[in-house]
C-alpha cells in the first residue's frame, strides 16, 4: 500500500515520548480495540495528506492548563453510539471488477482492505438482484408471475458475488453485511419491469417470501446477511432509467409490519430490518413510520444516504425515537471529478459529520469500478472506492479510500464515540474510545496549515494541522 503503514507496523512504532504496542492480534484485533501503552503524556500522531497516508508525525505531549484561545474540548464521560464499522458496497459491478483482477493481486488488495491488521473494513452492502451498477438486469425470479416462487434461483450470484463475499469474510470473519433491493422482480410491479415504477400491494406477501428465500439461499452458501432494508431509495423510481421502485410511506410501513417482519420471525431469522435507506431530507417520513408501534417492533434502525439534506436532520429522528439506531449506507465519489483521487479531506469532513450525528456505520457506494466508472446500467457517473483499470489492472485509490483508510485504522468496531465540542472554523472533529481504552481524536483540515488546541480534564495539547489533511491523535 503506497505510503501507508499496516496496522501492525503502526502499533510497533515508537515515537518520541510515546510507545504504542499491540495488545490484540489476528481476528481478535478486529473485534477488540487496539490496546496501547504510552509513556505519560504521550499522544501518537498519524497524518493523511498529499505526501502521507496514515503516516506517523511527531508525538505530542499533554500539559497541564487550558488554552488561551478557542479549543476543542473533550469529555470522555459523555458517551454516544457504538461504532459498527466502515466499508462499501459489493455491487454486481464491484464484485465483477474484483473478480477480473488476478488472484494474487486481489489477495494483496483484499488483505489491505479487509484484514484486521490493515484497514479492517468491517461492514458491506449487497444489492438483492440488479442495481444500476450491474453487468446486466436480473432478479432471482424472472418471467411470468410466480407467486409461489418456484423459479427462485441465486445462480447469477454464484459466478462472482458470492465468491468475493466469502473471500472478504475469510479475512474479516465479523464483516457485517447489509442487503438492499433496488427493485423486486418485474412481475411484482404494475409496470411489469424492474426499471422504475412502484410496488404493487397485492404482491407484498410474495415479495416478503422472496427476500426470505434470498437470505436463506445466501446462508446456505456460507454468507450470512446481518441486516436488510426493504428498498433502496424508497422515494424515487429514477424516471424508469434503472432498477428502482417507489414505495409510498404507507406501503413500506405495511410491508414491514404485516409481511416482512412476521416472515422473518416465522423462519426464525435474526436479520435486522433498517427502514428508509434514503436521504436526510426524508427525516419526517422516518419519524412518522416509527410512530406505529407495530412497525417499530420489527425495526432496529434507519438507513441514511447523503445526497440530499444535511446530517443534522438525523437529530430530529433521534429526538423523537432515541431507541432507534442510525446507519449511513450510501455515498461515493464521481469518476469525472478531477479530484477523485485527492479529495480525502472532503470525505473526512463528510465522515465526521455522519459520525457526530450518531450513525454507527459509514458504508460507501461501489467498492470497485473500472476507469470509466463501469459496469454501469444507470445514468450516474459514480467512481469506485478503488478504480481497477479494465486493461492494465492498475489500481487507483480514491480520496474516499484514503479517508476510509484513516478513519478505519483509528476507530475500530466496538469503539464508543465521546463528546468533542468547539467550533474552529474549517476544522471538523470526532472522538472515540476503543474497547481497549485507547482514545482517538480525528481532525480534518481542508484548508491551509494551522494550529489548534485540544483540552481534556485540565490538560491541553497544541496540534499542528497540515493543509488538506486528516490527522488522528491516539493516546491511552
Amino acid at each position: 500500500m503506497p505510503d501507508a503503514l499496516s496496522r501492525r507496523d503502526f502499533l510497533k512504532i515508537t515515537a518520541a515520548g510515546a510507545t504504542v504496542t499491540l495488545a490484540a492480534s489476528g481476528a481478535q484485533a478486529m473485534a477488540a480495540a487496539p490496546a496501547a501503552r504510552e509513556t505519560p503524556g504521550g499522544i501518537a500522531v498519524r497524518v493523511t495528506d498529499a505526501s502521507r497516508k496514515f503516516t506517523p508525525g511527531p508525538a505530542i505531549e499533554w500539559t497541564r492548563g487550558t488554552a488561551s484561545e478557542d479549543a476543542i474540548r473533550l469529555d470522555p464521560a459523555k458517551r454516544f453510539q457504538t461504532h459498527l464499522g466502515i466499508g462499501g458496497a459489493f455491487t454486481d459491478a464491484a464484485c465483477y471488477t474484483f473478480h477480473r483482477l488476478g488472484r494474487e493481486a486481489r489477495a494483496h488488495l483484499f488483505h489491505e482492505m479487509f484484514h484486521p491488521d490493515e484497514m479492517g473494513l468491517s461492514v458491506g452492502r449487497v444489492p438483492v438482484g440488479a442495481s444500476d451498477y450491474s453487468t446486466r438486469l436480473y432478479s432471482y425470479d424472472e418471467g411470468a408471475p410466480d407467486p409461489e416462487l418456484k423459479r427462485f434461483s441465486i445462480a447469477h450470484d454464484r459466478r462472482w458475488i458470492l465468491p468475493i463475499l466469502r473471500e472478504a469474510r475469510a479475512l474479516n470473519p465479523n464483516l457485517w453485511l447489509l442487503a438492499s433491493p433496488w427493485s423486486p422482480p418485474g412481475w411484482m410491479k404494475p409496470n411489469g419491469s424492474m426499471l422504475g415504477g412502484c410496488m404493487h400491494p397485492k404482491t407484498m406477501r410474495a415479495y416478503a417470501n422472496y427476500l426470505v428465500k434470498f437470505l436463506e439461499a445466501y446462508r446456505a452458501e456460507g454468507v450470512r446477511i446481518d441486516s436488510l432494508t426493504p428498498q433502496n431509495e424508497v422515494d424515487t423510481e429514477q424516471d424508469g432509467r434503472m432498477p428502482a421502485c417507489a414505495w409510498p410511506q404507507e406501503y413500506e410501513m405495511g410491508f414491514v409490519r404485516d409481511h416482512l417482519g412476521p416472515a422473518l420471525r416465522r423462519r426464525k431469522l435474526d436479520t435486522k430490518i433498517w427502514m428508509l435507506d434514503h436521504n436526510y431530507n426524508l427525516w419526517g417520513r422516518a419519524i412518522c413510520m416509527l410512530e406505529d408501534p407495530d412497525v417499530r417492533e420489527f425495526t432496529s434502525g434507519i438507513a441514511w444516504h447523503g445526497y440530499v439534506g444535511e446530517p443534522e436532520m438525523i437529530e430530529k429522528v433521534r429526538e423523537a425515537h432515541p431507541e432507534i439506531e442510525m446507519f449511513w449506507t450510501e455515498g461515493g465519489p464521481d469518476i469525472t471529478q478531477k479530484d477523485y483521487a485527492t479529495d480525502w479531506a472532503n470525505w473526512g469532513e463528510t465522515f465526521s459529520g455522519i459520525l457526530r450525528h450518531h450513525c454507527r456505520t459509514i458504508i460507501g457506494w461501489n467498492l470497485a469500478l473500472d476507469e470509466n466508472g463501469r459496469p454501469n446500467m444507470g445514468p450516474f457517473d459514480c467512481g469506485g472506492t478503488v478504480t481497477i483499470h479494465s486493461r492494465t489492472n492498475q489500481i487507483v485509490r480514491s480520496g474516499q479510500f484514503w479517508a476510509m483508510n484513516h478513519f478505519a485504522r483509528t476507530v475500530r468496531p466496538g469503539a464508543r464515540r465521546f463528546d468533542s465540542q468547539g467550533r474552529i472554523e474549517g476544522v471538523e472533529h470526532v472522538a472515540y474510545e476503543n474497547t481497549g481504552g485507547e482514545r482517538a481524536l480525528v481532525l480534518t483540515n481542508p484548508g491551509k496549515p494551522r494550529t489548534v488546541h485540544i483540552e481534556m480534564a485540565g490538560n491541553m495539547a497544541r496540534v499542528a494541522l497540515g493543509s488538506d489533511s486528516i490527522t488522528s491523535l491516539i493516546w491511552k
